[in-house]
């Protein structure tokens, strides 16, 4: 919490097992394979982006309701859901996104409390070369400031199956992959629960597949309440359309 409230980010090394992210990387290869690139600058031309990412595999429903995820976000965001979790495969040649921060497709003046904590989930080596995420530490405690070309960046690098934490409100980009290979993460995107979802999880994964899912997992994709009442369906609580 320390190094989230100074840098705005943090890394730890070591959260997949190197079994974990083989199963994970041929899993999403199956899907990527139906896939098309970007269409435009922020997606990414050479990009390609897993979206209702709950709806085609079942190997982040454990890295998404991790204990250490969680508590994390509990004590930055309180009540919360997952917004826009992604699978992103940045391909050769691509270059770097424009950097940005999470929260701001929301238009809510800054600064405000913490709306946004994104959990990346490498499962290829990020490397500078290969478009690791571009981060401006310490942007988070800007205000309404923007990045200019005294700001510095710094790549994210770290081995496959590591975690990136890091707050909405810190500047940050994929960055440009010069090498011939693609480099394949998974971002966990969390809001606030009164906030909309970036994507509709409800409409996104069948209702079918959610009833099989953990608990809380359940709870994140928004088969919950924000209190008071927030998210309620005919009156009562959400979890009753899967049959609780």
């Amino acid at each position: 919490m320390d190094a989230l409230g100074r840098d705005g980010y943090l890394i730890v090394k070591d959260m997949l097992s190197p079994q974990e992210v083989a199963r994970a990387k041929a899993e999403l290869a199956e899907v990527l394979a139906g896939i098309p690139y970007g269409r435009n600058d922020f997606e990414g031309h050479a990009t390609r982006r897993i979206y209702a990412i709950f709806a085609k595999t079942r190997l982040f429903d454990g890295p998404a309701t991790h204990p250490l995820v969680l508590a994390v976000l509990d004590q930055l965001l309180g009540h919360y859901q997952l917004s826009a979790p992604t699978g992103i495969e940045i391909g050769p040649g691509e270059s770097a996104q424009p950097l940005h921060p999470d929260d701001g497709i929301y238009p809510i003046p800054r600064p405000h409390a913490e709306l946004v904590v994104n959990v990346m989930w490498p499962l290829d080596d990020f490397t500078e070369a290969n478009g690791a995420t571009r981060i401006v530490p310490g942007s988070h405690r800007w205000g309404d400031r923007v990045p200019g070309e005294q700001d510095a960046t710094v790549s994210a690098e770290m081995p496959a199956g590591s975690m990136l934490i890091y707050r909405g409100s810190l500047w940050h980009g994929g960055g440009a992959n010069d090498t011939d290979r693609p480099r394949l993460g998974v971002i966990m995107h969390y809001a606030v629960s009164w906030l909309r979802q970036q994507e509709s999880h409800l409409l996104a994964v069948p209702r079918e597949i959610a009833r099989e899912l953990p608990r809380r997992l359940q709870e994140l994709l928004g088969y919950n309440i924000a209190p008071p009442f927030i998210g309620y369906v005919d009156g009562r609580h959400p979890r009753r359309v899967l049959g609780y």
